[in-house]
């Protein structure tokens, strides 16, 4: 039997159709994100979304579905000028942020989640907020303990980082001998400090003793040039520099040891 080209074009039509059907009955057509925070396991809050399971691929959007804090709350909090927020993903942070002294990433988005949603995080390590978030949260009930380490983990507003004061140029030279003392007691507080961040590079962590074996077992691939940054590398790879900076912040603090 030979088929013309009008009724094999409706046969194929046909089964297109009732192949997406067949898999949209079948849960197995997903046209939008459907990420899934893991829970805690134990405590008061077991069966609740934990928020440091929130990965960098999670949109604004992911977050809203997972907590309930709308997206709008999330791009005002964090300071993104979008038509839609709920397409923002966590991981893009780090590139605005990128010429902030401090690190805004991912895990700033799961403490800011946490304490607006009053639910327990790990505060041992060091996650920063922009202005804007730390102002949302002052309304929130937050511990004691959650206050002072929103105070301590606060840093300016994107655009209020650039705003500078006026001198007086005769205050600045008759203070310039204590400025250079000043600077240069940072500058060699700053080369024994051993703390990852944006901007280290991977001859950084090898010159702190951590080996180039460890350093690829972390990352899963082989270590770039050196002189990369390992914040550039992590998002040129599509990985979590926030998580990888933690791992690698262990290595250092062992070699260290």
């Amino acid at each position: 039997m030979n088929l013309t080209s009008k009724p094999l074009a409706a046969i194929i039509l046909i089964i297109l159709l009732g192949g997406i059907s067949l898999s949209t009955a079948m849960g197995w057509w997903q046209t939008e994100s459907t990420k899934v925070a893991a829970t805690y396991t134990e405590g008061e809050f077991a069966g609740q979304a934990n928020p440091a399971d929130i990965r960098g691929s999670y949109t604004f959007g992911d977050v809203e579905k997972n907590f309930g804090i709308p997206a709008v709350v999330l791009a005002q909090a964090f300071n993104i000028q979008t038509e839609n927020p709920a397409t923002f993903a966590a991981k893009e942070l780090e590139t605005i942020y990128a010429e902030s002294e401090f690190e805004v990433g991912t895990a700033s988005v799961r403490l800011f989640v946490a304490f607006y949603n009053g639910l327990p995080i790990d505060i041992s390590t060091d996650m920063y907020l922009p202005q804007n978030a730390a102002d949302l949260l002052k309304n929130r009930n937050l511990t004691a303990e959650q206050s002072a380490y929103l105070e301590s983990h606060t840093v300016p507003n994107p655009a209020a980082a650039s705003d500078s004061p006026e001198v007086d140029p005769a205050q600045t030279a008759e203070s310039a001998p204590e400025a250079e003392a000043t600077q240069s007691a940072v500058t060699t507080e700053a080369s024994t400090e051993r703390l990852v961040k944006g901007k280290t590079s991977f001859q950084e962590i090898l010159d702190w003793g951590v080996s180039q074996e460890v350093i690829e077992q972390i990352m899963g691939m082989p270590m770039p040039n050196p002189l990369t940054k390992v914040k550039d590398y992590c998002a040129e790879k599509g990985l979590d520099f926030e998580t990888i900076k933690a791992a690698l912040q262990i290595e250092v603090d062992k070699a260290g040891q």
